[in-house]
């Protein structure tokens, strides 16, 4: 059973960073495609940024040059390192796994960033 457990969410400054960890048990990070992705109040859930097998990254729009994916294969971690966070980042944010119609989620982790 995959399961992907989220932490390291908070309260921030705007202009501040957080770096926000998604643990994998049941499987290896690297044999799916991983990615981050937030949902803000009234809003639907919105991809962040997303790694694949191959290693290959990709990223919103709204995060690009601010926020950057990464894996830790030894430890089983991804994580998504959040630099000058905007107020429009608050967000809870969860980790997916995917590959070959196999989904897996998270359970979130809030991240607030004050004005």
């Amino acid at each position: 059973q995959v399961q992907l457990v989220e932490s390291g969410g908070g309260l921030v400054q705007a202009g501040g960073s957080l770096r926000v960890s998604c643990a994998a048990s049941g499987t290896t990070v690297s044999m799916f495609n991983m990615g981050w992705y937030r949902q803000a109040p009234g809003k639907q859930r919105e991809l962040v940024a997303r790694i694949s097998r191959a290693g290959e990254s990709n990223y919103a729009d709204s995060v690009k040059g601010r926020f950057t994916i990464s894996m830790d294969n030894p430890k089983n971690l991804v994580y998504l390192q959040m630099n000058s966070l905007k107020p429009e980042d608050t967000a809870v944010y969860y980790c997916r796994a995917d590959k070959w119609g196999l989904d897996y989620w998270g359970q979130g982790t809030q991240v607030t960033v004050s004005s």
